[in-house]
């Protein structure tokens, strides 16, 4: 965020918010680029989708709203021996970094 809000964001060195929920399984990541890609990838293309719906879930009751998912993206590879299903939600920037809720804890604080 380029405005001073005077808001104070606490974030790791990544940009991401340090109290975000993070996928929980090592396959799963949240990937450091500026749309943030965060990845659910596994070899049964349900348990995905499964795992993301559940961090998706997880983010938005941490967030106190929706996450803004600009694209949901599905890669796979069938080939013998190693198919993996990779599913990409491409999310919000000042979402992950917790900007929602540094705004309504600064405005609670504002306002008593």
């Amino acid at each position: 965020m380029s405005e001073n809000t005077g808001v104070d964001l606490r974030l790791d060195e990544a940009g991401l918010a340090a109290d975000l929920p993070r996928p929980g399984h090592l396959q799963d990541q949240i990937q450091d680029v500026p749309f943030r890609p965060v990845q659910f990838r596994d070899d049964d293309l349900a348990t995905a989708l499964e795992r993301s719906a559940d961090w998706l879930r997880r983010v938005e009751s941490w967030l106190g709203e929706p996450v803004d998912v600009i694209a949901i993206h599905l890669d796979y590879d069938d080939a013998s021996g190693s198919p993996y299903y990779e599913v990409k939600l491409l999310c919000n920037d000042e979402d992950l970094a917790g900007a929602p809720v540094a705004m309504r804890a600064a405005r609670e604080d504002a306002s008593g």
